[in-house]
């Protein structure tokens, strides 16, 4: 058994949700501060977009964007020398635009539960507002918060339409666990891809396990 797409979707789902958790809280935040219905609006469904669209639909667009005959991904590699189509940072990124809505819209909805008078009170007291984020707000929405970042760990784990289109399927640099199943069942391995498979399931329900073991504690 190849163990190669195990480590580059671990590796890969790792160093996404590091940068999904900070962005998808950092848009919450923004989003809920907004004082304009229309504008929230329309912004909420920019940022939700990725996860109604089919995840190759996303993939496109970044293919369009990153492409090496593109602005963006020219402009990468005559600036910074970096290729993004078909390596492993395509994988994260990848990762990272599916998830994204995930941590975003459980950040958002704890947020908005967050009881307003706290704030006022901290605010009285002469707190700048992103202490008053990270003192009060926070604490008090750190449950929703965590929730959607492990929901969107393992939404970057098990991400294939995107990364296929981007990053492509290449053996030991960019083929990932959902990747890995889909070739061995290509290629008639029903018992490797059912191998690859387990460990997709089993690291998924211990992290699910894990979010309800500690949702059940607080109660």
């Amino acid at each position: 058994m190849d163990w190669s797409p195990v480590l580059i979707s671990v590796k890969t789902a790792i160093v996404s949700i590091c940068f999904t958790f900070f962005l998808g809280l950092w848009a919450a935040r923004g989003v809920v501060r907004l004082k304009s219905a229309k504008t929230k609006g329309m912004i909420d469904a920019i940022f939700t977009l990725p996860m109604a669209l089919p995840p190759t639909v996303a993939g496109f667009f970044l293919l369009y964007i990153f492409g090496t005959k593109r602005p963006v991904g020219i402009l990468l590699q005559q600036v910074f020398s970096c290729k993004i189509v078909f390596t492993w940072q395509a994988t994260v990124i990848a990762a990272v635009v599916i998830s994204f809505p995930l941590m975003y819209r459980s950040a958002r909805g704890a947020i908005e539960q967050v009881d307003q008078n706290l704030v006022y009170a901290a605010r009285t007291f002469g707190m700048k507002e992103r202490t008053i984020f990270w003192k009060v707000i926070f604490p008090e929405a750190k449950p929703g918060i965590l929730a959607g970042g492990i929901l969107a760990f393992t939404r970057g784990l098990g991400e294939f339409g995107a990364t296929a289109m981007i990053a492509g399927n290449i053996a030991g640099k960019t083929r990932t666990l959902p990747l890995a199943i889909y070739t061995d069942v290509a290629a008639g391995d029903m018992a490797g891809a059912g191998k690859y498979v387990a460990i997709l399931v089993a690291v998924s329900l211990i992290i699910v396990s894990a979010m309800n073991w500690k949702g059940g504690n607080r109660s």
